[in-house]
């Protein structure tokens, strides 16, 4: 019986339930139950809530009769610990605290988040309890859960509590990015309600009421400035023993792929190309090593492979906009300065690396750091918007991020990218010629770049955004490659049409070369009389010699694009 692709669940009890995919990472659970207090993030929609499940279900003592179907073919159900459906299991999820309102709207919020918990964590063990406790929603949390605690204390052969806390920081993240800092700051007071909260989970703790508290989120600034009540954090975020806890390695992508194309009949001489777009456009994150293996988004993963089976095609849009941090976001985490906010933006735009001191990427650090300049490369490397290069810069990962920051360069520079490009498009889907192409791109969007962008751009800044252009009007019919890998060197662009389309087996190779208007005054030449440069030629010539021997079929066509500051450029065929 096939598999079906379940995108966006998070819930490990329904994907076994729907016979879904399903990449086992339950090894980890081995590993995590020798840590005490762990602390884990990683960006939004990157496995978390489908890891807490995974451990809910594990360890929850009322889903004993489960185990064998819920864990028989995975690697911890042949390998089971002692400890697996021994404990009560509070499993929290702060995601659904509403953050509207005065400070005791969102403790109101709050408790009823925990309490609606515990009364199911309740009513699932009474066989246990026996009527001992009885949770009211409308009472305080925190005398729920010190009930709770109570209860367990006195009757010690009762299971322990094991809490999961999923999105730890998820709203206090949100009274931040809208500018509630005075509201934040009661939030994590001495005596606010949610310091009280982990200071009452650490005591637990202490008295062994509770066995181990597991807790997720994205960014390590909300439990900094908790740290007074909860000092007991065992941080194994940049442990790299845990780098590959969620996200997909290369060997678990391949063995995904062929069960899908094993399961969706889907045609193997598509497999390539799929390939090197999942690579392109979803892989690339280094959280901890950097020269080690790069993982891919597990979620983007999944919302290709789905539109993939359903349709056999490759999809037309490869970002999943749910996944698109908004420019709001961008300009609060530069301080809400603006021009803190452009110069990141153009930095990553033009260079694609940021430097970075890793000193300071720091398993948590408070609201007074956060918007230090220093601190702008680590809070998006936390979102996943930045990886490791090396041990001195930070990248974007992939092409989904790439394009994503120049969206967020036209919108800083009010660069419009909508209103006046359907005519050149058109006339290149009509018949594929680079050098109209180019010239609409240069006509268009190169003649709205602010003055000074120019005495910073190059090779980089021109292939990027000729890549954005191109993937928002022809991503029916193309596929890209920016930087792909072959022994004599990286080429800069690639098109390649896509395999179920018109311009199937076409593959296009792109150089571009720069040089600044000084440049060009001092060569003695003009652009018209520009020649083709006999270094370019050959070092093409290296990148189509090794794509012909992966493509023996393709029609390869070769270019060198030069731009000359903001002049003007030349296309020659080679």
């Amino acid at each position: 019986m096939k598999k079906r692709i379940l995108y966006g669940v998070a819930d490990y009890e329904e994907i076994v339930r729907k016979n879904g995919y399903f990449v086992d990472k339950t090894l980890y659970i081995e590993k995590l139950e020798l840590i005490e207090n762990p602390v884990f993030l990683r960006p939004r929609r990157f496995g978390k809530s489908l890891l807490c499940q995974m451990l809910k279900c594990y360890y929850d003592v009322s889903q004993k009769e489960d185990f064998e179907r819920l864990f028989g073919q995975t690697y911890i159900g042949q390998h089971p610990t002692p400890l697996h459906n021994s404990f009560f299991v509070l499993h929290l999820n702060f995601s659904t605290v509403d953050p509207n309102g005065t400070i005791e709207e969102i403790k109101e919020s709050f408790d009823e988040n925990c309490n609606l918990r515990m009364k199911a964590l309740v009513g699932r063990n009474q066989q246990w309890f026996k009527g001992q406790i009885s949770i009211d929603v409308k009472d305080k949390m925190l005398f729920n859960l010190q009930w709770l605690l109570n209860v367990l204390q006195e009757n010690k052969d009762l299971p322990r509590l094991y809490v999961i806390i999923d999105e730890y920081d998820n709203f206090a993240n949100k009274l931040i990015t809208s500018h509630k800092d005075s509201l934040y700051r009661q939030l994590t007071g001495d005596e606010s309600f949610l310091k009280t909260f982990f200071k009452t989970l650490k005591e637990g703790r202490e008295t062994g009421t509770i066995t181990n508290v597991f807790v997720t989120g994205v960014l390590p600034l909300a439990i900094d400035d908790m740290a007074s009540g909860y000092n007991i954090a065992n941080f194994i975020t940049l442990q790299t023993k845990f780098e590959q806890m969620l996200g997909f390695t290369q060997r678990e992508m391949e063995q995904l792929l062929d069960e899908v194309y094993r399961d969706y009949e889907i045609e193997p001489a598509t497999r390539q190309e799929v390939e090197a777009v999942l690579k392109n456009h979803y892989d690339g994150y280094r959280f901890v090593t950097p020269e080690g293996e790069a993982l891919y988004n597990p979620t983007l993963v999944m919302y290709f492979l789905k539109q993939l089976c359903d349709e056999k095609i490759i999809p037309k849009r490869l970002i999943d906009l749910n996944l698109r941090t908004d420019i709001s976001w961008v300009r609060r985490l530069t301080a809400s300065n603006p021009k803190n906010a452009e110069e990141f933006v153009d930095q990553l735009t033009l260079y694609n690396k940021i430097p970075f001191d890793e000193v300071l990427l720091v398993e948590k650090f408070n609201l007074f750091q956060f918007f230090e300049k220093g601190f702008f490369p680590i809070s998006f490397f936390y979102l996943g918007m930045l990886t490791k290069q090396d041990d001195f810069y930070l990248k974007l990962p992939n092409l989904n991020m790439q394009q994503i920051f120049v969206e967020y360069f036209n919108e800083i520079h009010h660069i419009d990218v909508s209103t006046q490009y359907a005519e050149i498009m058109q006339r290149f889907v009509n018949a594929p010629k680079l050098e109209q192409l180019f010239a609409g791109y240069w006509e268009h969007y190169v003649s709205q770049l602010p003055e000074a962008i120019f005495q910073q751009v190059n090779e980089n800044f021109y292939r990027t955004t000729f890549f954005e252009l191109c993937s928002r009007y022809l991503s029916r019919w193309f596929t890209w490659h920016v930087e792909r890998s072959y022994p004599q060197g990286k080429s800069d662009l690639e098109f390649v049409g896509k395999y179920h389309e018109k311009f199937a087996g076409l593959r296009w190779v792109i150089e571009f070369k720069y040089y600044s208007n000084t440049e060009l005054k001092k060569s003695k030449s003009s652009i018209k009389n520009w020649k083709l440069q006999e270094k370019d030629t050959r070092q093409i010539a290296g990148y189509v010699e090794g794509l012909k021997k992966e493509y023996p079929e393709a029609h390869i066509s070769q270019f060198v694009i030069y731009c000359f500051g903001n002049q003007g450029f030349r296309v020659f065929a080679v």
